[in-house]
């Protein structure tokens, strides 16, 4: 009889034998460079590009947060400038109030600029976020120069930071 620490020893190189190697895909957050736009904004201090300024601070008085009308439909999109395969998004929320705005919102990507950014394909959808939490909505399938926040209920669409991690597809489309 084999000894249980031999096959699993057997094993774990058999597998590393079969699995083909691969390099891990390298990503970045993409957003820091590229150009945001908001469909209103609710005063100067509330900016679209306060999303992609790299602060995770959460309150708004700050200076470091996005701020729409009350508008139905509103949407933040930011335009990478390229196409990304895009990995998973990382959204921030407001920490100093209203942390239910975000309910129901939805990221998209894509290249399309039509109504901002949002009849891209949607990738994930906010069912709530905590106030001043960050969370990461994966993207596996995404591609685009395009993404997109929209908030379809209706309401106040503010956002703290969005960070969009993914690798730049070349000019083949790999």
């Amino acid at each position: 009889m084999v000894p249980r620490r031999t096959v699993k020893y057997c094993l774990s190189l058999l597998l590393l034998i079969i699995l083909p190697s691969r390099p891990a895909l390298e990503v970045s957050n993409v957003a820091l460079t590229g150009e945001a736009l908001q469909s209103s904004t609710y005063n100067p201090q509330g900016g679209a590009m306060n999303a992609i300024d790299g602060s995770l601070v959460g309150v708004y008085t700050e200076g470091s947060c996005t701020h729409t009308d009350y508008e139905s439909n509103p949407w933040w999109t930011v335009d990478l400038q390229a196409q990304y395969q895009v990995v998973h998004v990382s959204i921030t929320n407001r920490e100093d109030c209203c942390a239910h705005r975000l309910n129901g919102a939805e990221i998209r990507v894509g290249d399309s600029t039509e109504r901002g950014g949002t009849t891209n394909p949607r990738c994930a959808t906010i069912s709530s976020l905590d106030a001043g939490e960050t969370r990461s909505f994966y993207c596996e399938a995404s591609k685009g120069q395009f993404v997109t926040i929209t908030l379809p209920r209706g309401g106040y669409l503010t956002l703290c930071e969005v960070q969009v991690f993914g690798q730049k597809i070349d000019s083949s489309g790999k």
